[in-house]
Formats: structure tokens, sequence, C-alpha cells
């Protein structure tokens, strides 16, 4: 894997080069660095049921890091997620949510309770030093922040501190109060590589150009962008009487018209806060020029959905996609290598491409 560099000086730096995006061994390599030490979103924690004793597997970033994972409700309401491996041979535990009393492998019947302890195993009564830690089921940090839940295989940074930031600006929002909506959640493939999807996220350079009604609905001159620890805060004005945030007096945007806070999270978290609620975008990797975009809306304002910035998010991801595929198919091309960014326009980028060339290749 060829290393490429992201001079800190925005005036004077190169994007990446066109083909970090459909090289496998870069696909490869963002698996094991960046998502494998990364916070992730768990779209899947909603499905998770409410009654004690329910077991539900899915897939941690499937395509990507393809982790066999159980979420389980245990007797006073408390979650875990597991390992959904034996750790006799390998075997996969459960392959559909229910409701069960303990976990045992269909293999050759190791049983685990659900914390994830191993609790029987047949034919090992002459093993040495058995059970050991190793016997029993991993065991992930689950993190909780108002309707949303995460965790990581191995986040290399600690969760209180990757979104303070959000924290710090949005906890004037009852998050509490916010509810999962279905009909604001779907997922979109796409055709083009996961980093394509972000960069595009994360400058607003190209509204005037890509999504003529959301430039009607921000005063594009006025947008901000903000850059802080592993977070891109761009802030969006609006440009007549849409729907604005009711901000308290001592918050830093107090006075503005805000129609929308766009948060990044490194690597590929999207929380887009609108008068509404809250759409959660997740960019989850699924080979080296495609991956799946997740959107779940949590709804608090409901007499405010469709007004505003927070109304067009169809149309926009719409084009947005169009636009990403292209740049997919023109990175490409023999006759292009690397780009340069607009010092005013384009620092949410550069700041990502500077985070996940330091994930790939620092030491």
């Amino acid at each position: 894997m060829k290393r490429f560099d992201i001079n800190p000086d925005i005036t004077r730096a190169q994007t990446p080069p066109g083909s970090f995006y459909g090289v496998p061994e870069f696909h490869a390599a963002a698996a094991d660095r960046v998502f494998t030490t990364s916070w992730q979103l768990l779209a899947e924690a909603g499905e998770l049921d409410a009654e004690p004793g329910a077991v539900h597997p899915f897939i941690l970033l499937p395509g990507c890091l393809d982790e066999p994972l159980l979420l389980v409700r245990e007797d006073g309401d408390e979650r875990r997620c597991l390992s959904n491996v034996c750790t006799h041979r390998g075997m996969l535990l459960a392959d559909k949510p229910g409701i069960r009393q303990r976990l045992r492998c269909g293999y050759h019947g190791r049983t685990f309770d659900l914390a994830g302890r191993m609790t029987g195993m047949p034919e090992f009564e002459e093993a040495f030093d058995f059970p050991g830690p190793a016997d029993h089921l991993r065991s992930l940090d689950l993190k909780q922040w108002g309707p949303l839940t995460f965790t990581g295989l191995a986040p290399d940074q600690a969760f209180e501190t990757w979104l303070e930031p959000v924290r710090d600006r949005m906890g004037f929002l009852p998050l509490e109060a916010f509810t999962f909506d279905p009909a604001r959640s779907r997922d979109y493939e796409v055709s083009a590589n996961w980093a394509l999807y972000c960069e595009n996220y994360l400058e607003g350079f190209h509204i005037p150009f890509v999504h003529p009604e959301l430039n009607k609905a921000l005063d594009w001159k006025s947008y901000e962008v903000e850059l802080e620890g592993r977070t891109v805060l761009q802030i969006g004005i609006d440009s007549g009487n849409g729907a604005v945030f009711e901000l308290p007096s001592g918050h830093p945007d107090a006075g503005k018209k805000v129609a929308a806070y766009y948060w990044w999270l490194f690597p590929n978290l999207m929380l887009n806060f609108y008068p509404w609620g809250l759409s959660a975008n997740l960019v989850e990797p699924t080979g080296p020029t495609t991956c799946r975009v997740r959107f779940l809306g949590y709804v608090w304002g409901g007499e405010l959905l469709d007004q505003g910035a927070g109304g067009l998010l169809d149309a926009v991801e719409m084009e947005d996609e169009a636009v990403v595929e292209a740049v997919q198919l023109g990175v490409k091309a023999r006759l292009y290598d690397r780009g340069r960014y607009s010092p005013t326009q384009e620092k949410g980028t550069h700041h990502f491409h500077r985070l996940l060339v330091d994930a790939l290749f620092g030491e």
C-alpha cells in the first residue's frame, strides 16, 4: 500500500490520489486501522426486543469489518453487546432474534449465560486449567447518548472525548424526548467509496451547483464551519422564514437563524439536527467502490417536519448520490491524479483527509 500525505497547510495541500478510492488494499487498511478503532452507531439497537432474554444477532459493518455480534437484554433491563462466535471452534451462536435463557452452540454444545460467561461444555473434564478467561464471550462497551447507542471493537479514543464537541453545542435539546421514526429511516446503496460520500458531506461549496432547493432554504454565504478534535460542524443559516432553532441565551449561536447543525464525527457518522429533530446518517463501507448510507430519523418537534432545510432530505440525498457516483468514475481516470482544496470552502474535507491519513499511516 503506497503512502500519501496531506499537507497541514490547506493553501498548499493536495487531495488524496484518485487510486485511493478504488484499491482493495486501502479498503482493507481502513477496516483494520480506521473502523476497528472507531466508535460506531448501532442502527440495530432499536430492533432489540424489550423483553428480558431478548437476543438480536447482527453483523457490524458488513462488507468492511464483518464482525458477528449479539445484542442481548438481561434481567433488570441491562443490555450487552457480545461476540456471536463460540469460543470453542468459532461457530456462530445465534442466527435469528429471539428470547433465550442462555446461548448454546449448535456445533458441540458449549453454553453461555447472557452475560457471556461460559457455563458448560461436554467432554472437557480432563482439560487443564479450564475454563479460562478466553473461554468466555468477549463483551464490548455500549454507550448511550439520547436515543443513540454506540459500540466499538477497540476504540482508540474515549467515547466522552469523541462526542464532547457535539454534547457541548447541542446540550440544549431534550434528546431523551427524541423518538425513532421508521418513516424517516431508510438505507441507500451508493456506487462510490465511503470516503467520497464523507468528503461531499463535509463542504457546502457544492450547494449552489448541486442542490437548488436547499440553496433557496439556506444562506450559503453565511455557512459556518468549525473543526474540533475528530469532528466537523457546519452551521446552516436560514435564508428566509423557514424553521429555525429557538436557542437559549448564552448559547454560542444565540441570535442566529440556525436552520441546521450538520455534525460529522470521524470516521463515518453524520448527526444532522433540525428544529424537528435528528437525522443520523451512518456511512458503511461495503467494498472499495461501494457503500451503504443508513438514515435514522428521530422526531421531537413534529409540527416542524417538512419545513426548511430539514424537509428536503430525500431530494438532497438523490442529488448527492448522483454527484459522488460520478466522482467515483472520474477519480479512476488515467488523466486524473490529485486535486487542490479551496482554502475558504473545503476546510472540513481537508480535516477529514488529515485524520484519515493519520489513522492509516500514523505510528
